[in-house]
C-alpha cells in the first residue's frame, strides 16, 4: 500500500494506519496480560508514530519548498 502511492502525504498515511493496526493487537493481546505489558508497548508506539509524523511533515514541506510538488517520484536528486 505505501510503496504504490504518488503522493507522499498518502505514504504517511499509510503507515499510520500500519502503526495503529499493530497497536490493535497489542491491545487486544494485551488484555489477557495481567502485568498490562501489551498496553504499555501501545503507548510506546504511540509516541514514537507521533515523532515520526512530525518529522516525516518537517521532509514533506522541505521537499515541497525545493520540488514544488509532493509527487515522490519527482524527488530523485538528494543533493545537500
Amino acid at each position: 500500500m505505501v510503496l504504490m502511492k504518488t503522493n507522499i502525504i498518502l505514504m504517511l498515511m499509510g503507515v499510520e494506519l500500519i502503526f495503529n493496526a499493530a497497536n490493535l493487537n497489542l491491545i487486544a493481546f494485551g488484555r489477557n496480560d495481567p502485568n498490562l505489558q501489551g498496553q504499555i508497548f501501545t503507548l510506546f508506539v504511540i509516541m514514537i508514530a507521533a515523532c515520526e509524523t512530525a518529522v516525516a511533515l518537517a521532509i514533506i514541506v522541505n521537499l515541497y519548498r525545493h520540488y514544488k510538488s509532493i509527487d515522490p517520484t519527482q524527488a530523485v536528486e538528494l543533493k545537500g
